[in-house]
């Protein structure tokens, strides 16, 4: 990651999507990077860490309907529908299989990458 801008708020997407697993995992926030039709391909260490769940069980999941059902809704899943380009950052809380936790989720979309990421930021 030499020279790579990698912190929460300026890592830019094509920077996230040419990192390897390793740095990826290096990053103190959490990763989820899924396709089109919303089956996880990348979970960072640090969101495994933080979420409890194991990347074996999330890797080739959908991730809206099977992982992260609380942000199965406009504010998230919906945009990644709605827009073909996003990059904005959205306070959140998470409620699913935890306590309601504050976090700050950063929603990243480009035509130009087959990958889209959230981001978060406990």
């Amino acid at each position: 990651m030499s020279g790579i801008e990698s912190s929460f708020e300026t890592v830019a997407l094509r920077d996230l999507d040419a990192m390897s697993e390793q740095e990826r995992d290096a990053l103190p926030y959490g990763v989820v990077g899924f396709v089109a039709d919303t089956i996880v391909q990348t979970y960072n260490a640090t969101e495994a860490r933080l979420s409890g769940l194991d990347p074996a069980t999330v890797i080739g999941v959908p991730f809206f309907e099977a992982v992260a059902q609380c942000m199965n809704n406009f504010m998230v899943a919906q945009r990644f529908e709605d827009e073909p380009e996003l990059d904005d950052i959205v306070p959140y809380v998470l409620t699913l299989r935890m306590r309601p936790t504050k976090v700050r989720l950063r929603l990243l979309a480009t035509a130009e990458i087959l990958r889209r990421y959230v981001l978060i930021e406990r």
